[in-house]
């Protein structure tokens, strides 16, 4: 892959180009609780226990459960293998990485007015990470689309003079100004044009129509994707305990968004007839953002033993910015080899769009087994065709929404968690399915795992220790348009988390 070094020469507001869609609205959308090691190792089926840290995330009323002050922290090693498939072929690549990944404080208040029924408040600061988007994967293999259908697709009905440099004008120049006057699909269009895969039907400005300088046959492609980057929350927590039995909180969150991405697509043909033989596309995306949200929640102690809960988390407000740099270079035969470069040292700062998450609603019911144990279940729904753009009244963003509201349904999630104790020792297990946020499973599949975990009580200090496994196929579209065949992607994450929790 090309090494990109940047050197900016013009950074331009790109006014007219859209290129959000269904898929940054999922990725965003989703969440799963990194959390303490003693969370991931019930899989996180904490919403009527409490008395955790990442419980609180997911319930807030669960820091009531507290009688002292608390504080833990995590640190995990995620692995992530890949098992690719394209066109009959196979790969197999893997990530692993080291993150600091929870840490909270709450600190309990008793009301020593033993006539007032609110036991105690809490008062509680945490920051968690929500999704890790670390990634890295490699597909290969023989195709009988081109590349070209992408340039094509974008550069159909657009007029010569729209997608291409003026005589006396730099590619630099050329790329910017296009961009900024005319959007994406005519940048897209200009760089293939002018790495010459696109040949217009007449040399002439008024022009709309064009044919691929690429023969039809067999293409040997090979494309690499690679991500980084998180979602994390920093969360103010408030929360009560009324009597004896009902705990009562609120979680006021801020969100933020770091998102890296970069893909590389090499392909070669012999194709006869064909003037271009070899192409090389990179793209590289870079994301920041930020949002706000809100969780409420409540649980209750229906006895000695049992315990339900319920919690609602409002949607996140996300607003959202973009930057990306792209890079294509071409071999072509015209009378000898000739290599074509087409890198606008230009980075495209998109507009800063929003984006509102769907809610997302909890219930839960635990069995507490005195000292012995418990066993837990949680049950969500969330309704990802709720997802939305916004300004709704931009009509590209309200195309995305349609496609958003067709394609994504609402999605369950299933929690079962357990522990037993013995003595200082506490060993635990869990499971969890995540349903497909859109309506084709095939498309995008159900993430399953498990997971397990031991812990050791020092006294006021708790070390514990989890195993977390899941797995999930996807299907990934190399291109949004022309060339949207797809990898087939079975991921597997190995996740371990050591966590510390003290009382103060």
């Amino acid at each position: 892959m090309k090494k990109l070094t940047l050197l900016i020469i013009g950074v331009i507001s790109m006014s007219t180009i859209n290129a959000q869609d269904i898929t940054d609205a999922v990725r965003f959308s989703s969440e799963n609780i990194q959390g303490t090691a003693r969370f991931r190792a019930m899989s996180g089926a904490f919403g009527a226990l409490g008395g955790d840290m990442s419980a609180v995330s997911l319930n807030p009323a669960g820091s009531a459960i507290f009688n002292n002050s608390y504080a833990s922290f995590s640190v995990s090693n995620m692995d992530t293998e890949n098992e690719t498939r394209f066109f009959n072929n196979s790969n197999i690549s893997s990530e692993s990485n080291f993150d600091f990944n929870q840490a909270g404080v709450v600190f309990v208040f008793n009301n020593t007015n033993s006539n007032n029924p609110w036991r105690k408040f809490v008062l509680g600061f945490a920051y968690e990470q929500t999704q890790n988007f670390d990634n890295d994967w490699f597909a290969s293999g023989v195709n009988n689309r081109s590349i070209d259908s992408y340039f094509l697709a974008n550069a159909q009905g657009k007029r010569l003079d729209e997608i291409s440099a003026f005589a006396d004008e730099s590619i630099d120049d050329a790329y910017a100004d296009i961009g900024a006057s005319y959007g994406f699909a005519n940048q897209q269009a200009f760089l293939g044009y002018e790495s010459f895969i696109l040949e217009p039907d007449s040399d002439d400005d008024a022009n709309t129509i064009y044919t691929s300088n690429i023969a039809a046959g067999n293409f040997n492609q090979e494309y690499s994707f690679r991500s980084t980057g998180y979602n994390g929350k920093l969360s103010v927590n408030l929360a009560a305990q009324y009597q004896d039995n009902l705990y009562l909180g609120l979680n006021l969150n801020s969100h933020f968004i770091n998102y890296d991405r970069s893909t590389f697509l090499l392909e070669e043909n012999s194709n006869v007839g064909s003037l271009v033989n070899e192409v090389a596309f990179e793209n590289i995306l870079s994301t920041v953002g930020n949002g706000f949200s809100f969780q409420l929640g409540g649980i209750a102690k229906l006895n000695d033993m049992l315990r339900v809960g319920i919690s609602y988390d409002s949607p996140v407000w996300y607003t959202i910015s973009e930057e990306t740099t792209q890079y294509i270079d071409t071999v072509r035969d015209d009378n000898g080899l000739i290599t074509t470069i087409i890198d606008p040292q230009i980075v495209n700062i998109f507009p800063d769009y929003k984006l509102q998450t769907p809610a997302k609603i909890t219930g839960s019911v635990a069995l507490v087994l005195n000292k012995q144990g418990l066993i837990s279940f949680d049950y969500s729904r969330k309704d990802y065709g709720n997802t939305k753009f916004t300004p709704k009244s931009d009509s590209y963003f309200a195309a995305q929404n349609t496609i958003i509201n067709n394609n994504l349904k609402a999605a369950n999630t299933y929690r079962i968690g357990g522990e037993v104790r013995h003595e200082r020792f506490s060993f635990r297990g869990g499971y969890k399915l995540e349903e497909s946020p859109y309506n084709d499973t095939s498309f995008y599949g159900d993430l399953k795992g498990f997971s397990l975990g031991v812990g050791y009580n020092f006294g006021g200090t708790r070390l514990d220790l989890a195993y977390e496994n899941a797995k999930r196929d996807i299907n990934h579209r190399l291109y949004n348009v022309g060339l949207t065949d797809a990898a087939r992607i079975a991921t597997d994450n190995t996740n371990v988390t050591l966590s510390l929790s003290m009382a103060l």
